[in-house]
């Protein structure tokens, strides 16, 4: 079958999914979009011979659409997803699932009194070809226990509009969530700590940022947060064990020898660093969506457990560095908990 997905959000992210679920991915068709912005809805929509609804609500209970994404603005997200929660409709919701713990545990429990996951958070790293290779090692316990992790998030520059707490909300949150997965443990307690600040940083933000992390199992993780790096756009991730270690490889790229110089060159973008990710993530789904499945990849309540250690780290920036408890609920037999 070919998936019908209504799109809600038509800004940069939901163009460039739009793009995917057309030109990428087989089975799928969008055929709803909307946006606040219902100029830029009706452009959107046309481009990809879809219809323009006008509002979130009218695509969820349209009649040509099976599956909803939702790439809006953050915090209209549980409503959209909860909508259509209610409507029995797929979803994929791009991070954040929710902007509070509070909605996100609406959303959980919508989905719960529902009776089977509908939902789908886009945390793509646990799509990439280089996380699942880490993954996958990580499985086979050859490298013992792992014991510490260190990881660095860098983006060559950043916005004006972007503050301080987002190095956890919208940056640290992709390693936040692919750890848990990684490890296969729950993430405790949370610690941000500010070294001196980068001169090339607007005057309001702290930057870099160094987050540690401590999980139930005793894991310590230590990221380095540097959004205006200047070089470009690095990813790094190292799982130490008790018999070894395993590392995230750098993206593919040739070498160049050059006024007597060797190297390769540092990606600038996260959308080229994980546009494979972002593939394999939506062919996985539609697939899913297709076959009438449950989705597999990020559930809601990785996007309620993200939400709730981002909180904690926030709260130990502006605490000036405490160590923070996360204050997690029991994860739900539903999500493979004991609770």
């Amino acid at each position: 079958m070919t998936v019908r997905v209504g799109v809600i959000g038509a800004g940069m992210i939901g163009q460039d999914h739009i793009r995917r679920l057309t030109e990428v991915v087989t089975r799928a068709a969008v055929t709803a979009v909307t946006d606040i912005d219902t100029d830029r809805a009706a452009e959107v929509a046309a481009r990809a011979g879809a219809t323009a609804q006008p509002t979130g609500a009218d695509l969820i209970a349209s009649p040509d659409v099976d599956a909803v994404l939702v790439t809006s603005w953050g915090p209209t997200h549980a409503e959209h997803v909860l909508g259509a929660i209610a409507a029995g409709k797929p979803v994929f919701c791009e991070k954040p699932l929710a902007t509070t713990a509070e909605d996100c545990l609406r959303i959980v429990e919508a989905e719960r009194a529902h009776g089977r996951r509908l939902v789908q958070v886009g945390f793509m790293r646990r799509f990439d070809a280089g996380y699942r290779q880490m993954k996958e090692v990580l499985s086979t316990g050859s490298l013992g226990a792992p014991l510490i992790v260190h990881c660095a998030h860098r983006n060559p520059t950043v916005p004006e509009s972007y503050h301080s707490a987002m190095a956890a909300q919208d940056t640290a949150v992709h390693e936040i969530d692919v750890l848990r997965w990684l490890l296969d443990d729950e993430i405790v307690c949370a610690q941000v700590v500010t070294p001196r600040a980068t001169s090339k940083r607007f005057a309001h933000l702290k930057d870099p940022q160094i987050m540690v992390f401590e999980t139930a199992e005793g894991v310590r993780i230590d990221l380095e947060v540097f959004v205006n790096c200047q070089y470009g756009y690095d990813i790094q991730c190292e799982v130490v064990g008790e018999d070894g270690l395993v590392r995230l490889p750098d993206p593919a790229a040739v070498g160049i020898r050059t006024a007597a110089r060797h190297g390769t060159g540092v990606l600038q973008d996260w959308k080229d660093r994980f546009a494979q990710a972002f593939d394999t993530e939506f062919r996985e789904w539609v697939a899913g969506v297709a076959a009438g499945t449950e989705p597999t990849g990020p559930s809601a309540w990785d996007g309620y457990a993200a939400t709730v250690i981002t909180d904690a780290a926030v709260r130990s920036l502006e605490t000036g560095g405490e160590s923070v408890t996360v204050d997690m609920k029991p994860r739900p037999a539903f999500y493979g908990g004991t609770a």
